[in-house]
C-alpha cells in the first residue's frame, strides 16, 4: 500500500466517522402526520460555547436560557425543552423559562403542553411580550381566532423592536380577519401601527405590503426568498390572504407550498399544517 493510498483510506474513514456522528447528532424532533421525520442540525459552535459558560455557573437562569436558545438555533428543540425544564427545577416561578419552553413545545407540535406553559407564564407575568405573542400563535393554530385577537392586541404595543412589532401587527390582522372582523382588521392596518422599521427582507413586512395592496401574489416573493422558513412564512401569509378573500383553491396551493419548503420550525409551516387539516373537513 502506498503512502498516498493509506492517507486516502484514513481520510475516508474520518469522513465516515464524521458523517455518522453528524447523523447521530441530528435527532428527530418532529414527525409529521404523514410520517415524515424532521431533524435537528449539528452544532457549529454556539451550543458548545453556551454549555461551557453554563458549566461555570450551573444555576444561573440567564445562562440556562442562553443554552436553550442556542440549542433552538440548531433546531434542537427537544434538547432545549430539557434545558428549560432543568431551569424550572431551579427557578419554578421564572416566566421567561415558561415562555421559552412553551415556544419550543409549540415547535414540536406539543400544543397542549405549550398551552400549559404559556398560560402559566401569563399568570406569572401578563405583560411578557413573548408569552403574549406565542399564546396568540398557539390559539390561531388551534382555530380560536377570537382568543388569538385578544393576545395579539395585548402583544402589539409591547413589541420590543421593529421586527416584533411587524410580526404582531401581521398576526393581529390575520386573526381579526379570521374572527370575522374585517373592518377592524383594515382599520388597524390603516393606522400604521408598524411604524418601527423591520429588518431588510423581513417576511412579515412583505406580507403586510400584500395586505395593503403594495405587493401582489406574484410580487410577494423576491429572488432572495429561498430559505426554508422564509418560504414557509411567506407562503402561509399568502394562503391566509387567499382564504380571507374566499379563494380556497389558491389558499390550499399556498399552504402546500409552505409545507414543501421544508421550513418545519416556522409558524407559517405549523399554521399551514393546521389550515390544510381544516380544509379537509
Amino acid at each position: 500500500m502506498t503512502r498516498h493510498t493509506a492517507r486516502s483510506i484514513a481520510l475516508a474513514c474520518q469522513l465516515v466517522i464524521f458523517a455518522s456522528t453528524a447523523a447521530f447528532a441530528q435527532s428527530v424532533q418532529y414527525t409529521s402526520p404523514e410520517g415524515k421525520p424532521y431533524r435537528s442540525q449539528v452544532d457549529t459552535g454556539p451550543i458548545a460555547r453556551a454549555r461551557a459558560s453554563l458549566s461555570a455557573d450551573p444555576r444561573d437562569v440567564k445562562l440556562i436560557i442562553a443554552l436553550g436558545v442556542a440549542q433552538s438555533g440548531a433546531r434542537q428543540f427537544r434538547e432545549a425543552i430539557s434545558t428549560f425544564s432543568n431551569g424550572l427545577a431551579i427557578a419554578p416561578k421564572d416566566p421567561m423559562l415558561y415562555r421559552w419552553r412553551g415556544h419550543r413545545y409549540l415547535s414540536v407540535r406539543a400544543l397542549d403542553k405549550a398551552n400549559t406553559d404559556l398560560t402559566h407564564g401569563y399568570a406569572l407575568d401578563s405583560t411578557n411580550y413573548g408569552i403574549l405573542f406565542h399564546l396568540g400563535v398557539l390559539n390561531f393554530v388551534r382555530g380560536d381566532f377570537a382568543k388569538a385577537v385578544t393576545y395579539f392586541t395585548k402583544a402589539q404595543p409591547r413589541a420590543p423592536d421593529g421586527g416584533e412589532l411587524t410580526g404582531s401587527t401581521d398576526w393581529l390582522w390575520m386573526s381579526l380577519q379570521r374572527a370575522g372582523r374585517a373592518k377592524d382588521a383594515d382599520a388597524m392596518l390603516a393606522s400604521h401601527p408598524d411604524s418601527l422599521k423591520a429588518p431588510p427582507g423581513y417576511a412579515y413586512a412583505q406580507r403586510l405590503k400584500l395586505y395593503r395592496g403594495q405587493l401582489t401574489p406574484t410580487t410577494l416573493f423576491s429572488p432572495a426568498d429561498t430559505a426554508d422558513v422564509q418560504v414557509a412564512t411567506l407562503s402561509f401569509g399568502l394562503g391566509n390572504w387567499y382564504l380571507v378573500h374566499g379563494d380556497t383553491v389558491n389558499a390550499k396551493r399556498a399552504f402546500e407550498k409552505s409545507i414543501k419548503s421544508g421550513g418545519w420550525p416556522g409558524f407559517g409551516f405549523i399554521a399551514s399544517e393546521a389550515e390544510l387539516k381544516r380544509l379537509k373537513h
